[in-house]
């Protein structure tokens, strides 16, 4: 059994796909070919967005807008310490600091109640808080009415971490649509994902795309050998945009699948475990479906069955990034955000794809059911 399915999938588009492969091997233009600028039309109209710059991969994603927004050294960026590594990563490569809030126990996401009191410890610090990275996590989109509330009144810029929730929705509005910038992720084991890394930033505000196109070339001006900032290398190659052009194809029923698969799910495990909930108004693009056991212990005798039956299960995310080695220099310590810390020991997520069987999915439940 596959914790996330592929194979089924390639086989959807092979035919199609191959034709455009095929394509960019006759036309050479292997990086930011035509069908770079396809995608890029094609994932603006789908977010409702002005303007998409692809790039090479979600942390540039994350990256380029800070860059771009000249942030840097003595200023600070308000984010979750339960996420991936990478939406902290990109404040420090920028050269400011992360400063962390603590999640919401029912969604995972940053709380928005928590920014106040993470402005208020970096301004403590003789840092200016500049901006906020809420993401989206498991594929659910963050509270967005609060957060721009909150970054309103505290004179902050919000990029939004969209890169487990392309496809969902809050309020009626599409995943990378919020705030002054969003950043989503083509990682392959994301819900729209390519054959190897790629990204995007959105915007509606024409000079950040602008910048945001010279930052994603080596900070290139007038052509790529006059260079007017410090920029990355951060260009996708033609034949990610290929892969991403025939998956929107089939984007929209895999993710209807997905919910499906989602809803089975927590039928059968409501009354055994804490199941995912949705807020009214929101969809999720279910990028991983993730269950809360009541321990530790539960959690590893979980998993323990589901690999005896050779059925796979993750982690995400087992440490929080408060507590990681990387950032020892930010000063925290074990207990600064308990909401993050419990989540941590008793988050654990099953198989999720479109592709999943009903017979799959009741064996996993099962076994999940018999520990319980």
């Amino acid at each position: 059994m596959q914790f996330i399915d592929l194979i089924t999938q390639k086989n959807r588009i092979r035919s199609s796909l191959m034709q455009r492969l095929e394509e960019i091997v006759d036309h050479g233009k292997f990086i930011m070919g035509p069908e770079v600028g396809e995608l890029e039309l094609r994932l603006a109209a789908y977010t409702g967005s002005r303007f998409c710059v692809s790039c090479s991969s979600g942390t540039d994603a994350l990256l380029m807008p800070l860059l771009a927004k000249g942030i840097g050294p003595g200023d600070a960026v308000i984010t979750t310490p339960f996420t991936f590594i990478a939406t902290a990563e990109v404040v420090c490569l920028a050269g400011a600091v992360p400063v962390f809030a603590d999640i919401d126990p029912s969604t995972f996401n940053i709380d928005p109640g928590c920014i106040s009191g993470a402005v208020s410890a970096a301004r403590e610090r003789g840092l200016n808080p500049k901006a906020i990275i809420p993401v989206d996590l498991f594929g659910l989109p963050a509270d967005y009415e609060r957060l721009e509330a909150v970054a309103a009144d505290h004179g902050l810029w919000i990029l939004e971490d969209a890169a487990q929730s392309f496809g969902s929705s809050y309020r009626g509005r599409r995943a990378g649509s919020f705030g002054l910038a969003a950043a989503t992720s083509f990682f392959p084991a994301k819900p729209l994902g390519c054959y190897g890394d790629g990204g995007a930033v959105f915007t509606d505000d024409e000079e950040l795309d602008r910048l945001l196109r010279s930052v994603r070339v080596h900070g290139s001006g007038a052509d790529k050998y006059s260079n007017d900032r410090i920029g990355i290398n951060g260009r996708l190659d033609s034949i990610q945009a290929a892969v991403l052009l025939e998956k929107l194809m089939i984007f929209d029923e895999e993710l209807a699948a997905r919910q499906q698969v989602a809803d089975a799910y927590s039928s059968r495990l409501r009354e055994k475990l804490v199941v995912p909930e949705v807020p009214d108004g929101s969809v999720s693009a279910w990028a991983q479906y993730s269950l809360l056991a009541r321990s530790d212990e539960e959690r590893s005798a979980i998993m323990g069955a589901l690999q005896k039956e050779e059925i796979p299960s993750a982690i995400y995310y087992k440490i929080p990034l408060h507590l990681q080695k990387a950032f020892d220099s930010l000063g925290y310590r074990q207990g600064d955000f308990p909401v993050s810390e419990e989540m941590s020991r008793r988050v654990f997520s099953l198989p999720m794809h479109p592709y999943l069987s009903e017979g799959e999915i009741a064996k996993i439940c099962s076994v999940v059911a018999g520990c319980l």
